[in-house]
């Protein structure tokens, strides 16, 4: 999976540079978070622009995160989200569990 991260010493990005966040790419992603907030970061925001497709591992993967980020009292915000991942996420009622933005700078912003 090709993620870009961006520590600019308070919030962390991760930008996912892949078109699909499914079983195939998303265990790299939730690794990945783990080890942040194992690292102790504590403001993390997932850049999902370049999303275009998420499945039910995608989520989970994101869901692991958020559980992560909440035990350690640390804080786990999505950004830019397609309109299919979206649909995704009010489908599932997961828009009720994450704080969702439409970019970057908002989520940032939020913290």
């Amino acid at each position: 999976m090709n993620l870009k991260l961006e520590d600019n010493g308070q919030v962390v990005l991760v930008q996912v540079k892949e078109e699909r966040l499914d079983a195939h790419n998303s265990e790299h992603l939730k690794q990945e978070l783990g080890r942040l907030f194992e690292e102790g970061k504590t403001r993390v925001v997932v850049d999902l622009k370049e999303v275009r497709f998420i499945d039910s591992s995608g989520l989970g993967a994101l869901v692991s995160g958020f559980k992560n980020a909440s035990s350690r009292q640390a804080g786990l915000k999505l950004s830019s989200l397609q309109s299919q991942v979206k649909s995704m996420f009010e489908l599932t009622r997961l828009h009720r569990v994450f704080d969702i933005y439409t970019t970057v700078d908002e989520a940032i912003e939020a913290f």
